[in-house]
């Protein structure tokens, strides 16, 4: 991640750093020890990802003001009491703390290490209204990050934090940053939400035509899972199902699949001298260079740079 801080000077300015950074808190050591504080910050527009090591044994509270906390221990663990439940989490599981709500790590361990990653309250409660349809449900307080969509979410999780280490110009420009914090929390709230609704009432063939023909019509948008639904008419979780069971792939890949079939016809058709790969890619709403070529390369059986060049 990016935003590095210099090392604090004692254990006040430490949790002052963390409080500017990820959640207003206060903060009490748990022995004798001075702060080794680890500490880098991603915005991404409604999103925030942060990751935090104390290198000591502190004790936390707050109040999670304005939004959610899900913090997921790297290493170690935390123990924490939040509206009566208490949670122990450790490698593969996530704390989740509501906003505004009065919650206590009662012990993050010395060698914990979490990303944590902050949500706008209102804005993750109209992404689970578009995705589920169902604006009264609840996160969990703990997730379970083993199971094959909780491991799929810290992929992504993992490849765009590795994608702006590599290019901090996309997370600077809005358009970028609204695109991945939108995939970001459309497949955190699928990954981690029960599918408690009728699973005969999967999207027909004219809801996913009405959503192709708007993909065609326009695939450098930066569509998420969550619009291409409210475009349906259906939820999330129905419209991956309807994109399954019509064409056999997800909605997320049949747009990759799109935005490469225009890619390769500008790159075939262009001037290497007048063009860069980048800039093509980046027109059709292309975020994640390394995951693209990487498609590309797996499509059409070269770089994208031999198109160009050919």
């Amino acid at each position: 991640m990016t935003g590095a801080t210099p090392a604090p000077s004692g254990w006040a300015e430490a949790a002052e750093v963390v409080s500017h950074a990820y959640f207003m808190h206060d903060l009490k050591p748990l022995r004798n020890t001075a702060p080794s504080l680890n500490l880098r910050t991603l915005p991404l527009g409604s999103v925030r990802l942060a990751r935090i090591g104390w290198g000591a044994e502190v004790a936390i509270d707050s109040t999670h003001p304005g939004a959610y906390a899900v913090n997921i221990p790297l290493s170690g663990c935390i123990e924490s009491v939040a509206a009566g439940i208490e949670v122990v989490s450790g490698v593969g599981q996530a704390s989740v703390f509501r906003p505004d709500t009065a919650a206590t790590i009662s012990r993050w361990t010395d060698d914990c290490e979490i990303v944590g990653v902050k949500l706008e309250r209102d804005y993750l409660h109209r992404e689970m209204a578009r995705i589920l349809g169902r604006p009264d449900m609840q996160l969990p307080a703990q997730v379970d990050l083993t199971t094959e969509s909780g491991r799929s979410w810290m992929t992504l999780l993992r490849s765009i934090v590795e994608q702006l280490k590599a290019d901090e110009s996309l997370w600077n420009n809005p358009l970028v940053a609204e695109q991945l914090s939108g995939a970001l929390t459309s497949s955190f709230i699928l990954a981690v939400m029960p599918d408690d609704a009728d699973p005969a009432a999967g999207a027909r063939p004219r809801i996913i035509k009405r959503v192709l023909d708007r993909l065609h019509a326009d695939p450098s948008q930066p569509w998420t899972t969550a619009e291409m639904a409210a475009l349906a008419g259906v939820s999330a979780r129905r419209l991956q199902e309807g994109f399954r069971e019509y064409l056999g792939v997800c909605p997320r890949d049949y747009l990759l699949n799109l935005r490469l079939e225009r890619i390769h016809e500008a790159l075939a058709g262009g001037n290497a001298a007048e063009l860069s790969v980048t800039d093509v890619a980046l027109s059709w709403g292309i975020t994640h260079t390394g995951r693209f070529a990487a498609a590309y390369r797996r499509k059409y059986g070269v770089a994208p740079s031999e198109t160009l060049r050919g």
